[in-house]
């Protein structure tokens, strides 16, 4: 029996059929957040159509009133939002013809949804873009803020989780400053890839008016104009882009919220987050939990969700649009929520810890971390390093069977390893292991002093 006969004998089932059929189709639950944006874009669109003598002057002014009223009504929170008009746009020109009646009418000539949608969406990811800079912005000064009081906090660094070489704090922090400058970067490039206006493109062959897209574009701050019609309004490579931004600093910032969760654990202790990302147990009074971190960390998933689901959406498109793009803005816009309240999440971590430099130095002096140092020694007296390397190895491993550490040893324990010891290997410290390292994007201390110069003039230039 065919689905027609059955809706015929369920009048139910068929008017819920008809009821999914529009529900399915609605955007305006998501859309409406680019309601400044399509506003915007309709009053420029409308004050060139009356420069240009496309409509009446008098018409155009009218339109222009109108939007800028609606615009405050949303403002107000006093705009009726009509599902059944599907989206933002068809909204919009609803109410338009309640205020001012048919010049409303008017306002679509020369442009089709699929370029009004294509510049709202430019316009709305020009102004993500630059909220997920500045938000990266934040945490770099909270990170060099940091830096600047650790540059002679000293603690293992860490291959493999396995204590490797000392390193002193904020050349750790430092190493997450430059990761969210590449993001900031990144989102900068993002936004100049949404610069550019598609207005004026039509459905998808251009409109036959005698428009003048270089004004529109410049009465919205776009930079440059699309050169084809076809590509304008099915491009959806800005939102990739701003996407794969986001995707990364998401994954620089699990990275810097797991490091956080296992440096705030009682098994490592070397830092305390303040209450305000914290939360505590349900059942356990005692413990304190990274809540803050973890969430950063768990959505970062969604963000590379949000990245694949467009590029799957997009892969197999033929020329020109499809109403399958209509998927690209829910993952655009909880991206970029996402996003934006990780790294401000983030930066006021970083603001509020507190650092344990006892806890730090002790995890650094009760293990072998000064062991590449001790075999560069051997180095020095002219063994090739290979020889040296053994010798140290065999050295740590007669240290952990006799539950010693090498600030244990006497010289003569350090002879029993390789007669070319003297008193010089009784020099090396955590100290002067960091400040051996005195090299150009080393752990030095003084090299850490001039990288924290150096980032504070690059944040100075980004304000």
């Amino acid at each position: 029996m065919s689905s027609n006969s059955n809706n015929k004998n369920n009048p139910a089932a068929a008017a819920r059929g008809s009821e999914l059929a529009s529900d399915f189709t609605v955007s305006v639950h998501y859309d409406s957040r680019m309601y400044r944006e399509d506003i915007m874009g309709s009053i420029a669109h409308a004050r060139m159509l009356g420069r240009q003598g496309i409509i009446e002057q008098d018409e155009a002014e009218k339109i222009v009133e109108g939007l800028t009223k609606i615009g405050d009504e949303i403002d107000a929170g006093e705009f009726e939002w009509k599902y059944e008009l599907e989206d933002i746009h068809m909204n919009v020109e609803s109410r338009l013809y309640e205020l001012i009646g048919e010049a409303a009418g008017r306002l679509h000539t020369a442009r089709s949804r699929n370029d009004q949608v294509s510049t709202d969406t430019r316009l709305w990811t020009q102004v993500a873009c630059g909220r997920a800079f500045d938000a990266c912005v934040e945490l770099q000064h909270a990170l060099v803020d940091l830096a600047e009081k650790h540059v002679d906090t000293i603690l293992p660094g860490y291959t493999h989780l396995q204590r490797g070489q000392p390193v002193v704090l904020a050349h750790h922090l430092m190493a997450y400053f430059e990761m969210f400058d590449r993001d900031s970067t990144r989102f900068a490039q993002a936004a100049e890839s949404a610069d550019v206006m598609t207005l004026g493109s039509g459905a998808m062959a251009g409109v036959p008016y005698p428009i003048d897209r270089d004004w529109v574009a410049e009465q919205l701050d776009f930079s440059e104009i699309s050169r084809n019609s076809m590509d304008a309004v099915s491009d959806r490579d800005f939102i990739v882009e701003f996407l794969t931004a986001a995707s990364l600093a998401m994954a620089h910032l699990s990275r810097l919220s797991e490091e956080l969760i296992i440096w705030s654990s009682d098994e490592f202790g070397f830092i305390k987050l303040s209450d305000e990302y914290t939360s505590g147990s349900s059942i356990m009074p005692q413990k304190r939990n990274p809540d803050f971190a973890e969430l950063v960390r768990g959505k970062t998933g969604r963000v590379y969700g949000s990245l694949m689901g467009l590029l799957t959406t997009i892969k197999g498109l033929p020329l020109t649009y499809n109403r399958d793009l209509q998927e690209d803005k829910e993952g655009l816009f909880d991206a970029a929520d996402t996003v934006i309240t990780s790294l401000e999440s983030a930066a006021g971590m970083i603001s509020g810890m507190a650092v344990n430099t006892d806890r730090m130095r002790q995890a650094a002096e009760k293990s072998f971390v000064l062991a590449t140092d001790i075999a560069d020694y051997l180095v020095g007296k002219g063994v090739p390093f290979r020889e040296a390397y053994i010798a140290v190895s065999e050295l740590s491993k007669q240290c952990i069977a006799d539950g010693v550490g090498f600030g244990e040893l006497t010289l003569e324990d350090f002879q029993r390893a390789s007669d070319l010891f003297d008193e010089g290997v009784m020099e090396i410290t955590l100290e002067s292991a960091v400040a051996a390292r005195d090299v150009p994007g080393g752990t030095a201390p003084n090299q850490v002093r001039e990288a924290i110069k150096e980032a504070k003039e690059l944040l100075s230039g980004a304000e």
